[in-house]
């Protein structure tokens, strides 16, 4: 079953960065990441926040570019940006799957 909503923690294990980072980037980025909050007031992000935030950890930590940068990028075409996300995804999955095989053995 698939969620529909991402608590920051959940975000942050997903990208394997901390959560003031999270944090940080949704208030850099408001234009593109809009997290709803709960009674608490705690942020809440859908699917879409999550593959921008994605795209924001490949253009800032993979590619190097300042947060500027980024947002540059992010207003332009994404369709590199999206592929390469994709693939680094796959990559972590197969690392993973590596990891269990070798446990295995």
């Amino acid at each position: 079953m698939e969620k529909y909503l991402y608590t920051i923690g959940e975000v942050a294990g997903l990208l394997g960065e901390s959560t003031s980072l999270v944090r940080f980037w949704a208030n850099e980025f408001p234009k593109y990441i809009k997290p709803k909050r709960n009674a608490k007031g705690n942020r809440l992000f859908t699917k879409e926040d999550l593959e921008t935030l994605k795209h924001i950890h490949v253009l800032v930590k993979v590619d190097g570019l300042t947060l500027e940068g980024a947002a540059k990028r992010l207003k332009g075409d994404r369709k590199d940006v999206v592929s390469k996300a994709r693939v680094l995804e796959s990559l972590k999955t197969i690392r993973a799957q590596l990891a269990e095989i070798r446990e295995e053995l």
